[in-house]
C-alpha cells in the first residue's frame, strides 16, 4: 500500500466513522471496487488507522472526560455515567469476541454492505421526519436501562453498512434523547467500542506488523485524526439544526451505485 492510498483511506475512515453512513461499509466498497486490499497488510492498516479517529474524540472531549474522572469518588452522577457507558459497551464486546470470525468471513460482503446502506438510508429518512418525545438533553444523564438498550441496538452495526454511529443515534432518539444528546453519546460510546475492536484486531494481526510500514501507517493515522477532528467538532451543531436527511440520501446514493457496480463489474 502506498502513501496516497493510506491518506485516502485515512480520510474516509475519519470522515465516515462518526457520521451515520458506515465507515466499514465505505472501506469495504473501496477495497472491492478500487483494489485497496492489494496485500495482507491492507487489512491490518484499516485497523490501525481507527486509533486516529479515537484520538480525535479524546482530544475534543478531554476536558469533560477528565472532569468526570475527577468526580468519580464523590459524584454519583459521574459514577452512573461511567457505568452506563460500560453497560452500553458490553453487548458489542461479547458478540464481537464470540462471532468475529463469522462477521468478517460472511458479513463482510459488498452485496450486504450495499443493501444495508440503502435500508439504513430509508430508516434515517423516516427517523428524520418523525417527532420523538425528547426526555433527555444531556448524554451523561440517561437512565441505566436506556444505556443498556442503546448498547444492544449498537450490535446491529456488526453488519457492515449499518453504521455504529447511525444505530446508536437512532436508538437513543427512539428511547427519548434529543438529536444532539443522541449524537454526543454516540461519540462517548465510540471510545471503548473502537478501542476494544482496535486492541482485539491488533492482537490478532500482530504478526503482520513491521517497522517498514511505519510511514504508511503514520500517513493514514494522521489523515483519520484530522478528518475525525473536523467531523466531531461540527456534527453536533449540524445535526441539531438540519437533521439526518443529507446522510440518508448519501447512503442511498452509495448503496445504489454499489449495487449497480456489482451488477456490471461483479
Amino acid at each position: 500500500m502506498d502513501t496516497l492510498k493510506a491518506v485516502l483511506l485515512g480520510l474516509v475512515e475519519g470522515v465516515t466513522e462518526f457520521l451515520p453512513v458506515s465507515s466499514t461499509g465505505h472501506l469495504l466498497l473501496m477495497e472491492h471496487f478500487f483494489g485497496f486490499d492489494d496485500e495482507a497488510f491492507g487489512k491490518t492498516f484499516v485497523v490501525l488507522i481507527q486509533l486516529g479517529a479515537i484520538l480525535a474524540i479524546l482530544s475534543l472531549y478531554f476536558g469533560r472526560l477528565w472532569r468526570v474522572l475527577l468526580d468519580l469518588p464523590r459524584e454519583p452522577a459521574a459514577r452512573r455515567f461511567v457505568l452506563g457507558v460500560l453497560i452500553a459497551f458490553l453487548p458489542a464486546a461479547v458478540i464481537g469476541a464470540l462471532f468475529s470470525g463469522f462477521i468478517k468471513g460472511v458479513l463482510f460482503n459488498p452485496l450486504i454492505v450495499c443493501c444495508a446502506l440503502i435500508a439504513g438510508g430509508l430508516i434515517l429518512l423516516v427517523v428524520d421526519g418523525t417527532r420523538f418525545e425528547a426526555r433527555y438533553e444531556d448524554a451523561m444523564r440517561f437512565s441505566l436501562p436506556m444505556y443498556l438498550k442503546i448498547g444492544l441496538i449498537q450490535c446491529l452495526a456488526m453488519v457492515p453498512g449499518v453504521s455504529r454511529s447511525g444505530a446508536t443515534i437512532v436508538g437513543a432518539m427512539m428511547l427519548g434523547a434529543d438529536k444532539r444528546a443522541a449524537a454526543e453519546f454516540s461519540f462517548f460510546l465510540a471510545i471503548p467500542t473502537m478501542t476494544g475492536a482496535f486492541a482485539f484486531d491488533l492482537y490478532k494481526s500482530r504478526g503482520l506488523m513491521t517497522f517498514d510500514n511505519a510511514l504508511v501507517v503514520g500517513a493514514g493515522f494522521l489523515a483519520a485524526f484530522l478528518a475525525g477532528l473536523i467531523v466531531v467538532r461540527f456534527l453536533l451543531d449540524y445535526v441539531s439544526r438540519r437533521g439526518f436527511s443529507l446522510f440518508a440520501w448519501w447512503r442511498l446514493a452509495v448503496g445504489s451505485l454499489g449495487l449497480a457496480g456489482l451488477l456490471v463489474f461483479g
